[in-house]
């Protein structure tokens, strides 16, 4: 396992509330071989303002902080998730979620392969150089 994978929000929240899929086995495997782990801000923010209970919010907080933060000038995420959002537009993809937009452009400026739960991110990969993860059996 020699590829670097991002894991969008979609699986970290599997994988949080203990529910199996092929994506939280990965994210697992990567975990439990002490494999780098990577997070955006965007996933962050995601992951941690769904959580209701103050003391589970600060261990995960907590235990997040340890991960990989990947870190772009804001500005120039800001622009880069609006142009892709525009150019899949002109394709015909419309993105449900801006934030989607841009956690792959993350993922495509790092090289990163996506793992996901979310089928906004399969459109994005049909279009541009976005690598995602497939389960194949």
């Amino acid at each position: 396992m020699s590829r670097m994978f991002l894991f969008d929000t979609s699986v970290w929240i599997d994988f949080l509330n203990n529910r199996s899929s092929p994506a939280v086995v990965l994210l697992e495997e990567v975990i439990f071989a002490n494999m780098e782990v990577f997070l955006t801000p965007t996933i962050l923010q995601e992951i941690l303002q769904g959580i209701r209970d103050d003391a589970k919010y600060r261990r995960i907080k907590e235990t997040l902080s340890y991960f990989h933060m990947l870190d772009l000038p804001s500005v120039q995420a800001a622009e880069g998730a609006a142009d892709l959002y525009r150019a899949l537009r002109k394709k015909g993809a419309t993105i449900r979620k801006s934030n989607d937009c841009l956690i792959a452009y993350y993922a495509i400026t790092y090289k990163m392969t996506l793992v996901h739960h979310d089928t906004d991110f399969d459109q994005i990969a049909l279009h541009t150089e976005l690598k995602i993860w497939n389960f194949e059996p």
